[in-house]
């Protein structure tokens, strides 16, 4: 995977818009998440200016990714669909001074370069798009007990075989005792 590299302020000033794609598997931090390396993801970067006249990029990152189920280990397709503001800074004390005056939780801002890396940007929006601890709504073909804990396959089958009467019980039936 080849950098993609920029300089941020002047990508903003002139209001320049690119947009690609990019393989899962050149992300090497995102590919570490995935159940599969699998697929693209698109983005576009648009430069411009804040409300309050700072320079700024607008990140689109979208696609599908393969994650891994915590419930039932197994994997799902789940969708990235994630737009950034980020409002650049000189250095971290500038950064500091623009983020007491915006008080926006929505949008980050972080310290610009004459040689910004689009594609590490790329996949910390990716990476921050993906939930933390993923999950399907509803896992496929996983039971759960009355008390909603969950019971793979596997064990299900087995809890209801052990519910048969046993052997045993069987015998002293026929035997008479009780």
């Amino acid at each position: 995977m080849q950098a993609f590299v920029i300089d941020a302020f002047s990508f903003s000033q002139l209001k320049e818009r690119r947009d690609g794609s990019i393989l899962i598997s050149d992300l090497p931090r995102l590919s570490a998440e995935c159940a599969s390396t699998d697929g693209t993801l698109g983005w576009s970067l648009e430069g411009g200016t804040s409300k309050l006249g700072y320079p700024r990029l607008l990140l689109t990152v979208t696609g599908k990714v393969q994650l891994m189920c915590q419930r039932c280990l197994t994997s799902f397709a789940f969708n990235v669909n994630s737009v950034s503001e980020l409002i650049l800074a000189k250095n971290d004390e500038h950064a500091d001074e623009i983020e007491a005056l915006i008080e926006d939780d929505e949008i980050d801002v972080v310290v610009g370069s004459k040689t910004f890396d689009i594609i590490d940007l790329i996949e910390d929006e990716a990476l921050l798009a993906i939930p933390q601890s993923p999950k399907h709504a509803v896992c496929p073909d996983v039971v759960f007990d009355s008390s909603d804990s969950l019971v793979s396959p596997v064990a299900a089958i087995e809890a209801e075989a052990s519910k048969k009467e046993s052997p045993f019980a069987v015998l002293k039936k026929i035997n008479g005792r009780t």
